[in-house]
Protein backbone atom coordinates (compact mmCIF):
# COMPACT_ATOMS: atom_id res chain seq x y z
CA UNK A 1 0.00 0.00 0.00
CA UNK A 2 0.98 3.65 -0.49
CA UNK A 3 0.06 6.20 2.14
CA UNK A 4 -2.79 3.99 3.38
CA UNK A 5 -4.63 3.88 0.06
CA UNK A 6 -6.44 0.66 -0.63
CA UNK A 7 -8.70 -0.97 -3.13
CA UNK A 8 -12.34 -0.32 -2.28
CA UNK A 9 -14.38 -3.06 -0.64
CA UNK A 10 -17.95 -3.97 -1.56
CA UNK A 11 -20.61 -1.65 -0.18
CA UNK A 12 -24.14 -2.27 -1.38
CA UNK A 13 -26.38 0.80 -1.54
CA UNK A 14 -30.12 0.96 -1.94
CA UNK A 15 -31.29 1.80 -5.45
CA UNK A 16 -32.34 5.32 -4.45
CA UNK A 17 -29.05 6.01 -2.66
CA UNK A 18 -27.12 4.74 -5.68
CA UNK A 19 -29.09 7.04 -7.99
CA UNK A 20 -28.60 10.05 -5.73
CA UNK A 21 -24.88 9.33 -5.38
CA UNK A 22 -24.45 9.27 -9.18
CA UNK A 23 -26.27 12.60 -9.49
CA UNK A 24 -24.23 14.13 -6.67
CA UNK A 25 -20.97 12.97 -8.25
CA UNK A 26 -22.00 14.57 -11.54
CA UNK A 27 -23.10 17.82 -9.87
CA UNK A 28 -20.20 18.16 -7.44
CA UNK A 29 -22.30 20.23 -5.03
CA UNK A 30 -26.10 20.22 -4.72
CA UNK A 31 -28.98 20.73 -2.31
CA UNK A 32 -31.59 18.06 -1.61
CA UNK A 33 -34.23 19.76 -3.81
CA UNK A 34 -31.70 19.92 -6.65
CA UNK A 35 -30.85 16.26 -6.20
CA UNK A 36 -34.53 15.32 -6.17
CA UNK A 37 -35.12 17.20 -9.41
CA UNK A 38 -32.09 15.76 -11.20
CA UNK A 39 -32.64 12.20 -9.97
CA UNK A 40 -36.38 12.27 -10.62
CA UNK A 41 -37.12 11.18 -7.06
CA UNK A 42 -39.42 12.57 -4.36
CA UNK A 43 -37.92 14.80 -1.67
CA UNK A 44 -38.66 12.26 1.11
CA UNK A 45 -36.91 9.54 -0.91
CA UNK A 46 -33.89 11.79 -1.42
CA UNK A 47 -33.80 12.62 2.28
CA UNK A 48 -33.70 8.93 3.14
CA UNK A 49 -31.04 8.32 0.48
CA UNK A 50 -28.90 11.19 1.75
CA UNK A 51 -29.07 9.86 5.30
CA UNK A 52 -27.81 6.52 3.98
CA UNK A 53 -25.00 8.19 2.06
CA UNK A 54 -23.97 10.37 5.01
CA UNK A 55 -23.88 7.36 7.32
CA UNK A 56 -21.64 5.55 4.85
CA UNK A 57 -19.35 8.57 4.54
CA UNK A 58 -20.16 8.86 0.83
CA UNK A 59 -21.74 12.32 1.18
CA UNK A 60 -21.23 15.23 3.52
CA UNK A 61 -22.51 18.77 4.07
CA UNK A 62 -20.55 21.73 2.76
CA UNK A 63 -22.57 24.66 4.11
CA UNK A 64 -25.95 26.14 3.27
CA UNK A 65 -27.56 28.12 0.48
CA UNK A 66 -30.25 30.77 0.94
CA UNK A 67 -33.32 30.35 -1.22
CA UNK A 68 -35.57 33.03 -2.66
CA UNK A 69 -38.15 32.51 0.09
CA UNK A 70 -35.60 33.15 2.83
CA UNK A 71 -35.25 29.46 3.63
CA UNK A 72 -31.80 27.91 3.68
CA UNK A 73 -30.89 24.52 2.24
CA UNK A 74 -27.92 22.34 3.08
CA UNK A 75 -25.36 21.93 0.31
CA UNK A 76 -23.96 18.42 -0.12
CA UNK A 77 -20.87 17.04 -1.78
CA UNK A 78 -19.02 13.75 -1.84
CA UNK A 79 -17.72 12.44 1.47
CA UNK A 80 -14.29 10.99 2.24
CA UNK A 81 -15.44 7.39 1.74
CA UNK A 82 -16.29 8.17 -1.89
CA UNK A 83 -12.60 7.79 -2.57
CA UNK A 84 -10.53 8.66 -5.60
CA UNK A 85 -9.44 7.35 -8.98
CA UNK A 86 -6.15 7.31 -10.84
CA UNK A 87 -5.46 7.95 -14.53
CA UNK A 88 -2.10 7.00 -16.04
CA UNK A 89 -0.87 7.80 -19.54
CA UNK A 90 1.90 5.28 -20.13
CA UNK A 91 3.30 7.02 -23.22
CA UNK A 92 6.45 5.85 -25.07
CA UNK A 93 8.76 8.42 -23.46
CA UNK A 94 6.81 10.12 -20.68
CA UNK A 95 4.27 9.04 -18.07
CA UNK A 96 1.55 11.42 -16.87
CA UNK A 97 -0.61 10.69 -13.83
CA UNK A 98 -3.75 12.32 -12.46
CA UNK A 99 -5.62 11.62 -9.26
CA UNK A 100 -9.24 12.78 -9.19
CA UNK A 101 -12.21 12.72 -6.86
CA UNK A 102 -15.37 11.01 -8.10
CA UNK A 103 -16.86 14.38 -8.96
CA UNK A 104 -14.05 14.84 -11.48
CA UNK A 105 -12.13 17.45 -9.51
CA UNK A 106 -8.35 17.21 -9.79
CA UNK A 107 -6.65 16.19 -6.54
CA UNK A 108 -3.07 15.70 -7.69
CA UNK A 109 -1.01 15.25 -10.84
CA UNK A 110 2.54 14.39 -11.77
CA UNK A 111 4.76 13.29 -14.62
CA UNK A 112 8.11 11.62 -15.17
CA UNK A 113 10.02 9.69 -17.80
CA UNK A 114 8.61 6.27 -18.68
CA UNK A 115 11.37 4.40 -16.79
CA UNK A 116 10.34 6.34 -13.67
CA UNK A 117 6.60 5.69 -14.10
CA UNK A 118 6.34 4.04 -10.69
CA UNK A 119 7.75 7.15 -9.05
CA UNK A 120 5.19 9.37 -10.77
CA UNK A 121 2.37 7.09 -9.60
CA UNK A 122 3.67 7.03 -6.02
CA UNK A 123 3.94 10.81 -5.96
CA UNK A 124 0.30 11.27 -6.95
CA UNK A 125 -0.93 8.57 -4.56
CA UNK A 126 0.91 10.25 -1.69
CA UNK A 127 -0.83 13.54 -2.51
CA UNK A 128 -4.33 12.02 -2.34
CA UNK A 129 -6.36 12.25 0.89
CA UNK A 130 -4.93 9.67 3.34
CA UNK A 131 -6.88 6.43 3.45
CA UNK A 132 -9.13 7.30 0.51
CA UNK A 133 -10.29 4.08 -1.19
CA UNK A 134 -8.98 3.77 -4.73
CA UNK A 135 -12.07 3.07 -6.81
CA UNK A 136 -10.51 2.66 -10.26
CA UNK A 137 -7.21 2.95 -12.11
CA UNK A 138 -7.28 3.55 -15.85
CA UNK A 139 -4.00 3.04 -17.72
CA UNK A 140 -3.83 4.43 -21.26
CA UNK A 141 -1.60 2.29 -23.48
CA UNK A 142 -0.87 2.12 -27.18
CA UNK A 143 -2.61 -1.17 -27.91
CA UNK A 144 -5.22 -2.93 -25.79
CA UNK A 145 -5.31 -5.92 -28.11
CA UNK A 146 -2.76 -8.69 -28.18
CA UNK A 147 -3.23 -9.53 -31.84
CA UNK A 148 -0.12 -9.31 -33.97
CA UNK A 149 2.20 -9.33 -30.95
CA UNK A 150 0.95 -12.07 -28.68
CA UNK A 151 -1.64 -13.79 -30.84
CA UNK A 152 -4.18 -14.37 -28.07
CA UNK A 153 -6.95 -11.93 -28.96
CA UNK A 154 -8.07 -9.14 -26.69
CA UNK A 155 -6.41 -8.78 -23.31
CA UNK A 156 -8.62 -8.88 -20.23
CA UNK A 157 -9.16 -5.40 -18.77
CA UNK A 158 -6.90 -6.18 -15.82
CA UNK A 159 -4.15 -7.91 -17.76
CA UNK A 160 -0.62 -6.55 -17.85
CA UNK A 161 0.69 -4.59 -20.80
CA UNK A 162 4.35 -5.46 -20.92
CA UNK A 163 7.48 -4.60 -18.91
CA UNK A 164 6.66 -0.89 -18.61
CA UNK A 165 3.30 -1.74 -17.10
CA UNK A 166 4.88 -4.25 -14.73
CA UNK A 167 7.39 -1.64 -13.51
CA UNK A 168 4.63 0.92 -12.96
CA UNK A 169 2.15 -1.47 -11.34
CA UNK A 170 4.37 -2.10 -8.30
CA UNK A 171 3.40 1.37 -7.06
CA UNK A 172 -0.32 0.56 -6.99
CA UNK A 173 -2.10 -0.74 -3.87
CA UNK A 174 -2.71 -4.51 -3.85
CA UNK A 175 -6.04 -5.37 -5.42
CA UNK A 176 -6.50 -2.00 -7.13
CA UNK A 177 -9.03 -2.37 -9.99
CA UNK A 178 -6.89 -1.65 -13.07
CA UNK A 179 -8.34 -1.17 -16.54
CA UNK A 180 -6.46 -0.76 -19.84
CA UNK A 181 -7.72 1.75 -22.38
CA UNK A 182 -6.44 2.71 -25.82
CA UNK A 183 -4.51 5.97 -25.55
CA UNK A 184 -5.94 7.45 -28.75
CA UNK A 185 -9.50 6.72 -27.61
CA UNK A 186 -8.73 8.48 -24.33
CA UNK A 187 -7.47 11.55 -26.20
CA UNK A 188 -10.56 11.55 -28.43
CA UNK A 189 -12.79 11.47 -25.37
CA UNK A 190 -10.93 14.45 -23.91
CA UNK A 191 -11.35 16.43 -27.15
CA UNK A 192 -15.08 15.61 -27.10
CA UNK A 193 -15.65 17.01 -23.63
CA UNK A 194 -12.90 19.56 -23.10
CA UNK A 195 -11.13 20.22 -26.37
CA UNK A 196 -11.56 21.04 -30.04
CA UNK A 197 -14.61 18.78 -30.57
CA UNK A 198 -16.87 20.22 -27.87
CA UNK A 199 -20.41 20.37 -29.17
CA UNK A 200 -19.67 17.83 -31.90
CA UNK A 201 -21.04 14.32 -31.43
CA UNK A 202 -19.36 12.72 -34.44
CA UNK A 203 -15.70 13.25 -35.37
CA UNK A 204 -12.35 11.57 -35.84
CA UNK A 205 -9.27 12.22 -33.71
CA UNK A 206 -6.20 11.52 -35.83
CA UNK A 207 -3.02 11.13 -33.80
CA UNK A 208 0.32 11.55 -35.57
CA UNK A 209 3.56 11.20 -33.64
CA UNK A 210 5.96 8.32 -33.07
CA UNK A 211 3.04 6.19 -34.19
CA UNK A 212 -0.37 6.87 -35.68
CA UNK A 213 -3.90 6.13 -34.52
CA UNK A 214 -7.51 7.16 -34.95
CA UNK A 215 -10.10 7.72 -32.26
CA UNK A 216 -13.62 7.41 -33.67
CA UNK A 217 -16.51 9.14 -31.92
CA UNK A 218 -20.02 8.38 -33.20
CA UNK A 219 -23.04 9.90 -31.50
CA UNK A 220 -20.93 11.00 -28.54
CA UNK A 221 -19.54 7.48 -27.95
CA UNK A 222 -16.07 6.14 -28.68
CA UNK A 223 -16.23 3.28 -31.19
CA UNK A 224 -14.03 0.40 -30.01
CA UNK A 225 -14.85 -2.35 -32.50
CA UNK A 226 -15.26 -6.11 -32.11
CA UNK A 227 -11.64 -6.59 -31.01
CA UNK A 228 -11.14 -3.23 -29.32
CA UNK A 229 -9.05 -2.18 -32.33
CA UNK A 230 -11.28 0.26 -34.22
CA UNK A 231 -9.16 3.10 -35.55
CA UNK A 232 -5.88 1.16 -35.82
CA UNK A 233 -4.98 2.96 -39.04
CA UNK A 234 -1.41 1.72 -38.67
CA UNK A 235 -2.75 -1.55 -40.09
CA UNK A 236 -3.98 0.01 -43.33
CA UNK A 237 -2.22 -1.72 -46.25
CA UNK A 238 0.87 0.29 -47.30
CA UNK A 239 2.33 0.62 -49.82
CA UNK A 240 -0.48 -0.35 -52.16
CA UNK A 241 0.74 -0.14 -55.71
CA UNK A 242 2.01 -2.40 -58.46
CA UNK A 243 5.26 -4.18 -57.73
CA UNK A 244 5.37 -3.54 -54.00
CA UNK A 245 3.88 -5.71 -51.27
CA UNK A 246 2.21 -4.02 -48.26
CA UNK A 247 4.31 -4.27 -45.10
CA UNK A 248 3.02 -4.93 -41.60
CA UNK A 249 2.27 -1.49 -40.10
CA UNK A 250 4.09 0.04 -43.07
CA UNK A 251 1.89 3.15 -43.04
CA UNK A 252 2.79 3.91 -39.43
CA UNK A 253 6.47 3.51 -40.26
CA UNK A 254 6.09 5.89 -43.21
CA UNK A 255 4.12 8.64 -41.46
CA UNK A 256 5.73 8.34 -38.02
CA UNK A 257 8.14 11.01 -36.81
CA UNK A 258 11.26 8.88 -37.39
CA UNK A 259 10.56 8.70 -41.13
CA UNK A 260 9.76 12.41 -41.20
CA UNK A 261 13.17 13.21 -39.74
CA UNK A 262 14.88 10.69 -42.02
CA UNK A 263 13.35 12.25 -45.13
CA UNK A 264 14.34 15.70 -43.94
CA UNK A 265 17.90 14.50 -43.35
CA UNK A 266 18.08 13.02 -46.88
CA UNK A 267 16.97 16.34 -48.37
CA UNK A 268 19.28 18.43 -46.18
CA UNK A 269 22.13 20.29 -47.89
CA UNK A 270 25.40 21.52 -46.41
CA UNK A 271 24.22 25.09 -46.88
CA UNK A 272 21.11 24.36 -44.77
CA UNK A 273 23.09 24.28 -41.53
CA UNK A 274 22.86 21.60 -38.82
CA UNK A 275 20.30 18.90 -39.46
CA UNK A 276 17.31 18.97 -37.11
CA UNK A 277 17.44 16.08 -34.64
CA UNK A 278 13.87 16.45 -33.42
CA UNK A 279 10.51 17.21 -34.99
CA UNK A 280 10.23 20.26 -32.76
CA UNK A 281 13.43 21.69 -34.28
CA UNK A 282 12.30 20.87 -37.81
CA UNK A 283 8.99 22.67 -37.28
CA UNK A 284 10.77 25.62 -35.68
CA UNK A 285 13.01 25.98 -38.73
CA UNK A 286 10.00 25.74 -41.03
CA UNK A 287 8.26 28.48 -39.06
CA UNK A 288 11.35 30.66 -39.60
CA UNK A 289 11.04 30.12 -43.35
CA UNK A 290 13.89 27.63 -43.81
CA UNK A 291 13.29 26.34 -47.36
CA UNK A 292 14.30 22.69 -46.88
CA UNK A 293 12.46 22.46 -43.57
CA UNK A 294 9.35 24.00 -45.17
CA UNK A 295 9.49 21.42 -47.96
CA UNK A 296 9.77 18.53 -45.47
CA UNK A 297 6.88 19.83 -43.36
CA UNK A 298 4.80 20.46 -46.48
CA UNK A 299 5.32 16.91 -47.71
CA UNK A 300 4.42 15.56 -44.28
CA UNK A 301 1.24 17.65 -44.27
CA UNK A 302 0.27 16.20 -47.65
CA UNK A 303 0.87 12.67 -46.38
CA UNK A 304 -1.28 13.31 -43.31
CA UNK A 305 -3.90 14.88 -45.59
CA UNK A 306 -4.06 11.66 -47.62
CA UNK A 307 -4.61 9.64 -44.49
CA UNK A 308 -7.30 12.14 -43.44
CA UNK A 309 -8.94 11.64 -46.84
CA UNK A 310 -9.05 7.89 -46.21
CA UNK A 311 -10.66 8.56 -42.83
CA UNK A 312 -13.22 10.87 -44.42
CA UNK A 313 -14.02 8.33 -47.13
CA UNK A 314 -14.81 5.61 -44.60
CA UNK A 315 -16.39 7.60 -41.76
CA UNK A 316 -17.61 10.92 -43.17
CA UNK A 317 -16.93 12.38 -39.70
CA UNK A 318 -17.52 16.03 -40.55
CA UNK A 319 -14.61 16.98 -38.30
CA UNK A 320 -11.07 15.65 -37.93
CA UNK A 321 -9.00 16.76 -34.94
CA UNK A 322 -5.26 16.49 -35.47
CA UNK A 323 -3.32 15.48 -32.36
CA UNK A 324 -0.10 13.81 -31.30
CA UNK A 325 3.47 15.02 -31.07
CA UNK A 326 3.61 16.24 -34.68
CA UNK A 327 -0.05 16.13 -35.70
CA UNK A 328 -1.10 18.89 -33.33
CA UNK A 329 1.39 21.36 -34.79
CA UNK A 330 -0.64 24.15 -36.46
CA UNK A 331 1.86 24.30 -39.35
CA UNK A 332 0.34 21.11 -40.73
CA UNK A 333 -3.20 22.47 -40.93
CA UNK A 334 -3.01 24.30 -44.24
CA UNK A 335 -1.40 21.40 -46.11
CA UNK A 336 -3.69 18.78 -44.56
CA UNK A 337 -6.78 20.79 -45.39
CA UNK A 338 -5.63 21.35 -49.00
CA UNK A 339 -4.87 17.67 -49.64
CA UNK A 340 -8.09 16.52 -48.01
CA UNK A 341 -10.09 18.99 -50.08
CA UNK A 342 -8.36 17.76 -53.24
CA UNK A 343 -9.14 14.10 -52.55
CA UNK A 344 -12.42 14.04 -50.63
CA UNK A 345 -15.53 15.99 -49.74
CA UNK A 346 -15.54 19.01 -47.41
CA UNK A 347 -14.41 18.01 -43.92
CA UNK A 348 -13.39 20.42 -41.19
CA UNK A 349 -9.85 19.94 -39.85
CA UNK A 350 -8.61 21.55 -36.63
CA UNK A 351 -5.65 21.13 -34.28
CA UNK A 352 -6.00 19.56 -30.85
CA UNK A 353 -6.60 22.04 -28.04
CA UNK A 354 -5.24 19.75 -25.33
CA UNK A 355 -1.83 18.79 -26.68
CA UNK A 356 0.12 16.18 -24.76
CA UNK A 357 -2.29 16.25 -21.80
CA UNK A 358 -5.26 14.98 -23.80
CA UNK A 359 -4.69 11.29 -23.16
CA UNK A 360 -4.46 11.54 -19.36
CA UNK A 361 -7.44 13.94 -19.31
CA UNK A 362 -9.55 11.40 -21.19
CA UNK A 363 -8.29 8.54 -19.05
CA UNK A 364 -9.32 10.51 -15.95
CA UNK A 365 -12.85 10.87 -17.30
CA UNK A 366 -13.07 7.14 -17.86
CA UNK A 367 -11.64 6.45 -14.40
CA UNK A 368 -14.20 8.74 -12.76
CA UNK A 369 -17.05 7.01 -14.60
CA UNK A 370 -15.75 3.61 -13.48
CA UNK A 371 -15.28 4.85 -9.94
CA UNK A 372 -18.83 6.12 -9.68
CA UNK A 373 -20.09 2.84 -11.10
CA UNK A 374 -18.03 0.94 -8.54
CA UNK A 375 -19.86 2.78 -5.74
CA UNK A 376 -23.34 2.54 -7.22
CA UNK A 377 -22.91 -1.14 -8.14
CA UNK A 378 -21.43 -1.98 -4.76
CA UNK A 379 -18.29 -3.57 -6.18
CA UNK A 380 -15.20 -2.54 -8.14
CA UNK A 381 -16.11 -1.73 -11.75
Amino acid sequence: MTNGHRAATDQRLSDSAASVFAVLADAGRATRPQLAERAGLSKPTVSTAMAELETAGLATRFGTANGGTGRSAAIYGLGPAAGAVLAIDLAPTRTQVRGCALDGSLLAEGADSRPNAAGAVRGVLEALPPGAPLRAVVVAVGDVTAKGREGTGMRPATAKAGPAFDAMAVALPPGAPVHLENNVNCAALAELHEGAARGRHTFGYLQIGLGIGLGIVIGGQVLRGANGAAGEVARLPYPWDEGREPRHEGLEEYIGVRSLLRRAAQAWQDADGPRPRTAERLFALAEEGHATACAAVGRHAADVGRLAAAVAAVLDPGLIVLGGGTGANPQLLRGVRAELERLSWPTEVVSSMLGSSGTVVGAARLAVARGVRAVTDGAPA
